[in-house]
């Protein structure tokens, strides 16, 4: 007998939509075609969209640390409910994840807590080289975190001299918030006090090109791959998309959706992030990317805060906002407003970060691999709430905002964890795989 069935679905397999049913044992995928075998549970997918299990490639969980804030049990509750099956996430922790035994905390920490399958970065710093050549068979470890400009605690690497170390030492993908630190300081003067209109002006499109060419060029000389996160300027877009190959970058949902001035006249500070929101010839050419498949992920970037912080007068107010609840919503929604399609979805959610990543029996629906799924109704309208969002931040950029198209259930080793918003049983996420 099958410990699950799902029947009846329009099944995205081989970058196609098939109609077919997806026998399910042991957390794996056995059999996909007509079956008819008696199951344990059987899903009646009609009407509905199962996607492989979306991925979401940059989450802030917060923990250790700032767990008034989100912790690894809340942001999966968030990832769930938004149809991600699975979160890579952040060292930018108090402690830092950046050595081998907050690594092995953070690990312990996420067992029988988090609903959803993770992965850790490990955090480059200044002096912990050494320490990176050898992660690659580190259970858990996603790639390494560079922080190249703005950061907490020892985790800013902004001296050239430091970042090569990183790139020639890295036994893994390195993963990049490339801002120049130099010119965000010389910048500073830019800032005006109490006007968030002025944060990309401080945080400068020259602040951005300025690390990533750096970047490129360091780990292009070794040979090393790199993952740019949240690109934000157009003439970054123009400048990677001629560096394909070891380089590979993301874009954020809230950065296709939002931009300046009008983001920071609604939000205010909630809108302020780290890159910035930049005004709409920049969002046009990051659609322009995404349109001509130039871009490799989108991620959320989610950076909760409490409102209490957010609230607090420009620039002491922080940098960041909640997203992994909304990630698939909101790129549904543009979908269905033919910004892009299915396919494009799929690859920067699922194909791409295995293929970038080298993440183990994830992202496609294919026979033995992990059961996840993400099933989505195309035609169902939802509304962004603020009292809905899982996240403890309580919070989100979208809320009143109207989306077509969202998930109806969360499916992780076999297992329905989600369905119709509401969240089913207890935590069994597991840690990533990789090659």
């Amino acid at each position: 007998m099958l410990d699950l069935l799902i029947k009846n679905g329009s099944c995205y397999i081989d970058k196609d939509l098939k109609s077919c049913d997806i026998a399910i044992n042991d957390g794996k995928i056995i059999e996909i075609g007509k079956i008819n075998n008696e199951a344990k549970e059987i899903y009646d997918a009609s009407n509905l969209t199962v996607l492989p299990g979306c991925i979401d490639t940059q989450t802030h969980f917060r923990e250790p640390g700032s767990t008034d804030t989100e912790d690894l049990h809340s942001g999966s509750r968030a990832a769930i409910v938004g149809g991600i099956t699975s979160v890579f996430e952040m060292p930018n922790t108090n402690p830092p994840t950046s050595n081998k035994t907050e690594f092995q905390r953070k690990l312990d920490l996420a067992k029988n807590r988090m609903y959803c399958n993770y992965a850790f970065y490990f955090g480059a710093t200044a002096d912990n080289a050494k320490d990176l050549a050898s992660l690659k068979n580190l259970v858990g470890c996603c790639g390494i975190k560079l922080f190249a400009g703005s950061s907490t605690g020892n985790l800013l690497v902004a001296a050239e001299e430091d970042i090569d170390k990183v790139f020639q030492n890295s036994s893994k993908v390195v993963a990049v918030h490339s801002e120049d630190e130099e010119i965000l300081n010389t910048n500073k003067k830019l800032i005006k006090k109490g006007d968030v209109h002025s944060h990309p002006v401080w945080r400068s499109v020259e602040c951005a090109m300025s690390s990533t060419r750096r970047i490129v060029r360091i780990a292009e000389r070794y040979n090393k791959k790199a993952h740019i996160l949240h690109v934000t300027t157009k003439e970054e877009i123009d400048f990677l998309s001629q560096h394909k190959g070891n380089i590979t970058f993301e874009i954020t949902p809230q950065h296709l959706t939002l931009y300046a001035p009008d983001c920071y006249d609604k939000l205010g500070s909630y809108a302020q992030m780290n890159p910035p929101l930049r005004e709409k010839s920049h969002y046009d050419r990051l659609w322009y990317a995404v349109k001509n498949n130039f871009n490799d992920t989108i991620g959320s970037d989610h950076a909760p805060h409490l409102k209490i912080n957010k609230d607090k007068e420009y620039p002491n107010s922080p940098s960041g906002m909640p997203g992994v609840q909304t990630l698939m919503p909101v790129m549904l929604n543009h979908i269905n407003d033919g910004k892009l399609s299915l396919e494009q979805l799929i690859n920067s959610v699922c194909e791409n970060p295995v293929k970038i990543f080298g993440i183990k029996n994830k992202g496609f629906i294919k026979e033995g691999y992990d059961a996840d799924f993400t099933i989505v109704d195309m035609n169902k309208v939802i509304e962004i709430k603020n009292e809905k969002i899982e996240s403890k931040c309580g919070w989100s950029p979208f809320h009143g905002y109207k989306f077509k198209g969202t998930p109806v259930s969360t499916i992780i080793a076999g297992e329905i964890k989600m369905r119709e918003g509401k969240i089913i049983g207890k935590p069994s996420g597991l840690p990533m795989e990789f090659i």
